[in-house]
């Protein structure tokens, strides 16, 4: 399989695509101005302690509170590191309000909430995560293999004891990227890590609350770091200075990779150049088209995220029974593709089309599932219900590809649906009746929009004119082109 990263650089925003046999997968925008916080440190100020929730709400500069749950808060003890359990103590013995606490932002801030807060600070290398208030050596579940995970976790101890004098020891989590990684590779990370927390601790001392401690790198230097792995052949950069920081922190940081990063210099846009910027426009459709020629509806709300498949304009060879099963499979992989590329979180429900053989089914739900292996993200899969629906969850950790590029209509208000004009028209005649006994005016006259106004003056002219018949005032109209068609004023003359 053939993956490279293409990465448009621009003084406001900067992208990344990470492109699979020449189809877009996945996108990272971060803007100048309204750059993630995930993995940035922050002394904050408690704000507001709730007993209830077992929670609290810390300022940490940002336009909302942080949140932090008492699960996400450790006391630390008399060596500097922290206890392994607190899951009986009360969020009371542990925060104040007015107290100065040292926090992480582990969940960027989504929708109305604010950032997720935790007081189990790291700071993250490309092969390890170091954990300066713990002692214990952890790995990511997703190295799978037993012997590996036990030798990965032999060179990480060995390692941490050898530098535990001069650095003052520390846990680790070895991320998933570090399989196969050799003791020299990993051994580089040690050094950088403790460099990087040893050096906020001045900083940690002097700083008033709230305050910024720590900022993790920009997105295109944390492409080497999260995004790289081995079967990735190329990174493109379209930014001459920015591909020079990116090669110098390689060399440095991950030699093996200096050798993949490229600088593109066309003049054609590096997006358009291979298709990306249409890609994220059709992210944005909520309707997905398959080759078989059925489609998906991808609906995203508040509380949950929709996917409805149906076989459109395909009919098969042999029976509908087979239609439907061909229809669903490729809709799964689609459906694995479009979570990753949307980046959509929390609850998913999927409409599959309705399968009678059981079999049928477990495939269909074996390809989701072996096609969701690549997603970074977290995910678990239920089977299928009594009603004929896939329930899933997807970790969220950053806004979706549609929330950050988008808003709601304000003529609609994101309900995707307006008021038809024969609607309109009836709140206005009840509108007129209500001040006309209100009032002691001559006439009336309605400003609205031009559909309204035709239909005012069409299909409900008979009515508008019982209506004048019965207040005994005269009604009149006027266009207003700026108006959208739910928008309307009654004026009094």
């Amino acid at each position: 399989m053939s993956e490279e990263i293409l990465i448009n650089f621009g003084p406001t925003e900067t992208r990344v695509a990470l492109v699979e046999n020449g189809v877009l997968q996945e996108v990272y925008v971060e803007r100048a101005r309204n750059k993630g916080y995930v993995g940035n440190l922050y002394k904050g100020k408690v704000v507001r302690v709730l007993p209830g929730m077992q929670a609290a709400f810390v300022d940490i500069g940002q336009e909302r509170a942080g949140f932090i749950h008492v699960a996400g808060i450790n006391p630390i003890n008399e060596d500097g590191i922290e206890e392994r359990s607190n899951h009986e103590a009360d969020i009371r013995d542990l925060l104040r309000e007015g107290q100065e606490v040292l926090v992480q932002v582990t969940k960027d801030p989504i929708s109305s909430k604010g950032a997720r807060l935790t007081t189990h600070l790291s700071v993250s290398a490309r092969y390890l995560v170091y954990m300066p208030h713990s002692d214990h050596i952890g790995i990511s579940n997703r190295i799978e293999d037993e012997e590996e995970r036990e030798r990965l976790k032999g060179i990480v101890q060995k390692l941490a004891d050898e530098y535990a004098e001069e650095y003052q020891g520390g846990g680790f989590i070895i991320r998933t990227v570090a399989e196969g990684a050799t003791e020299e590779e990993i051994r580089a990370d040690i050094p950088f890590v403790f460099k990087i927390w040893h050096d906020l601790a001045d900083d940690i001392k002097k700083a008033r609350a709230p305050a910024l401690i720590y900022e993790d790198l920009p997105l295109f230097m944390r492409t080497i770091r999260d995004i790289m792995r081995p079967n990735i052949e190329r990174v493109r950069i379209d930014s001459r200075e920015s591909f020079q920081r990116m090669a110098k922190f390689a060399k440095h940081y991950a030699p093996e990779i200096g050798k993949c990063i490229e600088h593109y210099p066309g003049e054609r846009p590096i997006f358009e150049l291979f298709g990306v910027e249409d890609e994220i426009q059709r992210a944005l459709e909520p309707k997905v088209m398959l080759k078989s020629g059925g489609y998906l509806l991808v609906e995203q709300t508040e509380a949950m995220s929709t996917i409805d498949v149906n076989t459109g304009a395909y009919v098969g060879h042999r029976n509908l029974e087979e239609t439907i099963f061909k229809t669903n499979l490729e809709a799964a992989a689609a459906i694995a593709r479009q979570l990753r590329l949307r980046n959509l979180g929390g609850i998913i429900i999927i409409d599959f089309i309705d399968m009678q053989d059981a079999e049928h089914q477990r495939q269909v739900l074996r390809t989701l599932e072996k096609h969701l292996e690549k997603d970074r993200a977290k995910t678990s899969i239920t089977g299928v219900s009594e009603l004929g629906l896939v329930e899933m969850t997807r970790k969220r950790t950053r806004e979706s590809l549609g929330r950050m590029l988008c808003e709601p209509c304000p003529v609609c208000q994101g309900r995707g649906l307006l008021k038809t004009p024969e609607t309109i028209c009836y709140e206005i005649f009840r509108e007129i009746l209500r001040e006309s006994r209100t009032y002691e005016n001559e006439k009336f006259t309605v400003l609205a929009s031009q559909l309204v106004i035709d239909r005012l003056l069409d299909e409900e002219s008979s009515n508008v004119a019982d209506l004048e018949s019965f207040i005994g005032r005269t009604i009149e109209f006027q266009v207003e082109s700026l108006y959208s068609q739910e928008e309307y004023d009654i004026v009094l003359a």
